[in-house]
């Protein structure tokens, strides 16, 4: 994300940060009253946009409010007299070069709000068995709208065939109907809706734990609890997915010196202070008795940290347990235990 000092002209802008001038040039109360009606990860992302926003060019503050402005009008025109009349009257007011800009925002704006929402939190496995008997150029548009992240999964898990075909029409995808959009997104929901009643994954227990997993220590466990209280067998199999800093207790010694060979000395000492006695144990007796010894030291001498380095520290060392884990170097078993401070 470009810091505002950093940006030179309206084209350095993203939409997010284009939203965060408008919303501070409005006001606090008129922006309140527009922001309560965004979905939350708007609110969010327009939000931070306005934390960075220290200092902005008064041109380019009046260059997104004219743009603003400017769709406002050509949408009113539209929804009157149709794209041709806000052609027409856009040439009139603004000229033929700053109409036609005005006009392909508007409409890319709208391309993007055709009902492609409900593939966010698709996996992209599922999402291949519904479109690679798709037309390309279907295929095309629906890859088009997701994240490029996702979009990538996507296109790497269709046949070979098809990927060349897919990519090349996505890279000619500049005016397509958003009629055309709307329609292929509906039949796509149509149908993800009426097979196999809907049996997408979303989510599911992995998913939950590995959200869980990036909570933080206190929060984690309060939220576990909760799900207990309503669904043990839940929590339970949440647990089991979970692998927290103190489940190190749970491995074996071979596989504790096998770990110590992987981790910094300084993110071991950062974690350890923030972790139990019989945790710091163990560590120290899968060490010689000198380099225990020296950990013991400067632990005494590092003094109070921050809870969030300390949980960084951790988080890493845990990144690391797991990654062995998949290799095959050692073997984490199951579950995970409140962490104990």
């Amino acid at each position: 994300m470009a810091e505002a000092q950093n940006i030179k002209s309206v084209e350095d802008l993203t939409p997010a940060q284009k939203a965060a001038i408008l919303t501070i040039v409005l006001g606090e109360d008129l922006s309140a009253a527009i922001l309560s009606r965004l979905p939350k990860q708007d609110i969010e992302l327009i939000s931070k946009e306005i934390a960075f926003m220290k200092t902005v060019d008064p041109n380019i503050i009046r260059e997104v409010v004219n743009e603003f402005y400017n769709m406002l009008k050509a949408k009113e025109f539209m929804s009157v007299g149709g794209m041709e009349y806000a052609k027409e009257l856009l040439i009139k007011t603004l000229g033929p070069e700053e109409a036609r800009k005005v006009i392909d925002k508007l409409m890319k704006i709208m391309e993007s709000s055709y009902g492609f929402e409900y593939l966010e939190n698709v996996d992209p496995k599922q999402l291949v068995k519904f479109i690679q008997n798709e037309h390309p150029q279907t295929i095309a548009i629906i890859l088009a709208h997701l994240d490029q992240s996702t979009a990538s999964e996507v296109l790497s898990l269709l046949p070979k065939e098809l990927q060349s075909d897919v990519t090349l029409r996505m890279a000619s995808l500049e005016n397509v109907s958003p009629l055309v959009i709307k329609h292929v997104s509906e039949i796509l929901e149509s149908k993800m809706e009426n097979v196999s009643g809907s049996n997408i994954e979303l989510g599911g227990v992995r998913k939950v734990s590995e959200i869980i997993n990036r909570m933080g220590r206190v929060e984690s466990k309060s939220l576990i609890d909760s799900i207990a209280e309503h669904n043990p067998d839940l929590a339970s199999q949440i647990r089991d997915m979970m692998f927290v800093f103190e489940d190190i207790l749970k491995l074996n010694d071979s596989d504790i010196q096998e770990l110590l060979k992987h981790i910094d000395k300084k993110d071991l000492i950062m974690a350890l202070k923030g972790s139990s006695e019989e945790l710091k144990e163990k560590f120290f007796s899968n060490m010689s008795s000198r380099a225990a010894d020296t950990l013991k030291e400067e632990l005494e001498f590092l003094g109070a940290v921050k809870v969030k380095d300390v949980e960084k520290a951790q988080k890493i060392i845990v990144d690391i347990v797991r990654k062995l884990d998949e290799e095959g170097v050692i073997s984490i078993g199951g579950g995970g235990e409140e962490v104990v401070t």
